[in-house]
Parts: structure tokens; sequence; C-alpha cells
């Protein structure tokens, strides 16, 4: 075979989800809650930053919350590429649920948790419904994304939440479906590729030994 049939043909999408915060030990629910990443976080940013850069990636878009925006800023630093904050790609609102751990959560709103495990359209702690973020966060990548030169490469750095709803939309998947995809664990990343029939997930929650996915869509 032609060594041209192994080269890669269309865009390519790498989303990252940011470094450990020390609510993602506590098993505490971030949300749009402005959290800095831990020592062990950077680490882990820079570590990934190394791996990501062999990927020659021609874009950075970033969440502008700090966690999110000081994992890019790592990519940044390495590839010399200038990072886009957005606010669309921000983790999802979840309002009184902000700042409880996972088990207050199930102690307190136990049938809303039930509920949104199963798949059911869900405003959790009275926020955002997971298809309302995807909403606002999947437009973002895709105006992105249409930037690219041939066969470029989008980074998109944001949140386990809305990482797993924007896969979910782009691929196509109905909402209630969307838990099927696994969680991210921190400074972690997802493919996707550039089909014939639209966009194809290539990897998913790449990066490192397995490690706990601490993050507030588990």
């Amino acid at each position: 075979m032609n060594e041209d049939a192994y080269k890669r043909t269309g865009r390519r999408l790498v989303l990252w989800r940011h470094g450990q915060t020390s609510w993602n030990l506590e098993r505490r629910f971030q949300g749009t809650t402005d959290i800095a990443l831990t020592e062990t976080g950077i680490a882990q940013a820079r570590r990934a930053a190394r791996l990501l850069a062999s990927l020659k990636p021609d874009a950075i878009i970033a969440s502008d919350l700090k966690r999110a925006a000081a994992t890019a800023g790592e990519l940044a630093d390495i590839t010399g590429l200038d990072v886009t904050h957005d606010e669309g790609l921000r983790e999802t609102y979840a309002g009184v649920w902000q700042g409880l751990t996972h088990q207050e959560i199930i102690e307190q709103y136990n049938d809303q948790y039930t509920a949104w495990k199963r798949g059911e359209p869900v405003r959790r702690g009275g926020g955002e419904l997971e298809t309302e973020v995807a909403d606002r966060a999947a437009p973002v990548v895709l105006h992105h994304a249409e930037k690219l030169p041939e066969n470029g490469t989008l980074v998109v750095v944001s949140h386990g939440g809305t990482i797993r709803t924007t896969i979910g939309r782009l691929l196509g998947l109905e909402s209630g479906h969307w838990e099927s995809l696994g969680g991210l664990s921190n400074c972690c990343w997802s493919v996707l590729g550039e089909g014939a029939r639209g966009w194809r997930l290539l990897e998913h929650n790449a990066g490192t030994l397995p490690e706990p996915v601490l993050g507030d869509d588990t």
C-alpha cells in the first residue's frame, strides 16, 4: 500500500480537560466556581502539554476559568501559540450544587441526581441543562475548527462535563446517551477526527496511566 494511505486526512479536535484542583480531590462540585490548579495539577498540565505539543496544534482555545486557562498556558508556552479564551467553554453552571461534595449532593438532592444519571434532562441545582451547555460550547469549537488549515489540529481546553456534552453533540448522539461517554481524568483528552460523515471519536480519556475520574460529570 502507498505510504500516503497512512497519512491522516481531515481536521482534528483535541478536547483536553484541565489539571487537578483541590475541589477535585475533595469531590466537590466546581461548576463555574473559579478554582485554581494544585501543584499536582500544574505538573499534570506541563507533562500533558509536552505530549500534545508533538501533535503540532494550529490553534488553542480555552475556557476563561483559571483552572482551564492555566492548563492551556502550559501548551502555549511550549508551542508559542496564543490562547483564545471563551466563556462558552466554561463548566456547567449547577446553582446550589456548586461547592457541595458528591456525598452532600446525594444526601440532599438524591432524586435529582438519580434522574440525571438515568439520562433525564435535569437542571442540577437549578442550573443549566446538559443540552444548554452543548448549545453554547459546541458552536465555539466548530467556529474555531472552521478556521483550521487543511488537516489542522485545534486544542480545546475545557472541563469534564462540558467536554462530554460537546463530544456528544458533535457525534450526533441523543442527549440521553451522553452518559455512555466515560468521564475524563484530570489533564486527559479525547480526540475527534473529521470523517466523510462528520466527526468521529478517535481517542477517549487518553494521556496517562489509569487514574480516577474526579469531576463534576461523575
